[in-house]
């Protein structure tokens, strides 16, 4: 699965925006692809217009043939409020807690099989992704995570316990640390959204682990309270 944060995650509900759906171009393909469509992915807003109503209808392959004769036409509901992959300097609205994806790991379309979606933490495109503005978040570090996810941050020398967090430079939608007394922090140039409360390592056992990686291998994870606003 897409996934970017581990189970363990402490917030309120009143912290969690639900008006946003996922730019169509960082959508996930698949449950099983690695993208900007993953849960754990930070973002900010992309569309905002409300004049056209919550809801637009447009035609669209997704629902495949609709063009047979002396039939209605067919259109799918696309939410106009809009979120993309948050960048260096972006104003943060939060962080996904589910992926966005249009078919599961055989190809077969969600839309089709609602109940699979539900099963895997995802929603379909156009449909509003839960983004999480405040909270304490368990993220998946430096592992490669096999087929399963995808690193929510960069584990580098400024990854540390009580460093603050931004965006990372050049990994859209991920996280680094910056100390709190760095110059980027002072002059506003790279919004700190949060702070590094404790880090850790786990080892996959015998069958690849989701957030480790294969069978045998270590990787890293880090407990984060973010605070998009």
């Amino acid at each position: 699965m897409a996934l970017r944060i581990l189970p363990f995650r402490q917030y309120a509900e009143q912290d969690v925006i639900n008006l946003y759906a996922l730019n169509g171009a960082d959508i996930n393909a698949q449950l099983d692809t690695k993208g900007n469509g993953d849960a754990g992915v930070f973002v900010k807003i992309h569309k905002g217009d409300l004049d056209d109503g919550p809801v637009e209808y447009n035609s669209s392959s997704y629902l495949g043939k609709t063009d047979y004769p002396y039939v209605g036409r067919d259109q799918y509901p696309n939410n106009v409020l809009q979120i993309t992959v948050a960048e260096t300097g972006d104003s943060v609205l939060g962080m996904t807690l589910n992926q966005t994806a249009k078919a599961d790991e055989n190809g077969e379309k969600l839309l089709y099989y609602p109940q699979k979606a539900l099963e895997n933490q995802a929603v379909l495109s156009g449909q509003a992704v839960p983004v999480l503005s405040r909270g304490i978040v368990t993220l998946n570090g430096e592992s490669s995570a096999g087929a399963f996810g995808n690193n929510a941050y960069i584990d580098d020398a400024n990854w540390i316990v009580g460093n603050k967090v931004c965006i990372a430079e050049g990994s859209p939608g991920k996280l680094t640390g910056v100390a709190p007394g760095h110059a980027h922090i002072a002059h506003g140039a790279r919004h700190k959204i949060g702070s590094i409360i404790a880090k850790g390592t786990r080892v996959a056992g015998a069958t690849e682990d989701q957030f480790a990686g294969a069978a045998g291998e270590t990787g890293g994870y880090s407990m984060v309270n973010i605070h998009c606003h």
